[in-house]
């Protein structure tokens, strides 16, 4: 796990909403869905890297804060001069995984039927940062009587699918203690704790982060691989 500063960081990785930019790009009222983005070129210089990165993350943190902008998800999804910035919440019990398979229901045709271990989506206006964003998304998709203390333990990036190329992971782990976690929109996911050996058995069709995730956090310690 990362040291303690780099997270006391990501509370301070955006500004506050008070000081959030206000206007047409500072809110989804009556319009496009706004997300929070970054130039693809203030965070990854040349290749970049594939894999879970647990160096840099304050000056990473920092740049977020400082480059930071909202604009319309449906124009910088199709743009990887953008990285939209995905908080992304790994739960576990013990050494089990929160284990979630995405239906035909969701929004994503890109994800549709395959499996992951995270939770997490866009930040968008209102969310007073990656934090907020990441306890929005917790309430929206996870049925708990519980907030996770979640853990910052890295970022994760992959320029190898077109998913990847325009998103940047910020992914923390939370341990549920026991306490009993279910899927909310059952419309779009299905989900249970499982253990390693069943993530495994399906690690052939978990989403591409979550097979980097998984590797780092349950095989051996694995470094960012450069491209």
């Amino acid at each position: 796990m990362i040291a303690r500063s780099a997270g006391a960081a990501v509370d301070e990785a955006m500004p506050s909403p008070a000081d959030q930019p206000v206007g047409p790009a500072a809110t989804n009222a009556g319009g496009p869905e706004q997300v929070l983005v970054v130039p693809r070129s203030a965070l990854i210089s040349g290749g970049g890297w594939r894999g879970v990165r647990t160096e840099e993350l304050e000056r990473v943190l920092e740049t977020i804060a400082r480059r930071g902008r909202f604009e319309p998800r449906t124009v910088v999804e199709s743009d990887p001069r953008w990285k939209q910035v995905i908080p992304y919440l790994v739960v576990r019990d013990g050494p089990r995984y929160f284990l979630m398979q995405r239906t035909s229901g969701g929004a994503d045709a890109r994800l549709h039927d395959l499996w992951s271990i995270g939770v997490g989506g866009h930040v968008n206006p209102g969310d007073g940062g990656i934090m907020g964003g990441l306890r929005r998304e917790w309430r929206e998709e996870i049925k708990a009587r519980f907030e996770p203390d979640a853990r910052l333990a890295g970022l994760l990036n992959d320029d190898t699918t077109e998913v990847g190329r325009v998103h940047l992971g910020v992914v923390f782990v939370a341990d549920a203690g026991s306490r009993p976690v279910a899927i909310r929109e059952t419309s779009k996911l299905r989900g249970a704790f499982a253990t390693a050996g069943q993530v495994r058995a399906v690690a052939d069709r978990l989403e591409t982060w979550s097979q980097l995730i998984f590797e780092q956090l349950d095989g051996p310690a694995q470094r960012s691989v450069r491209l």
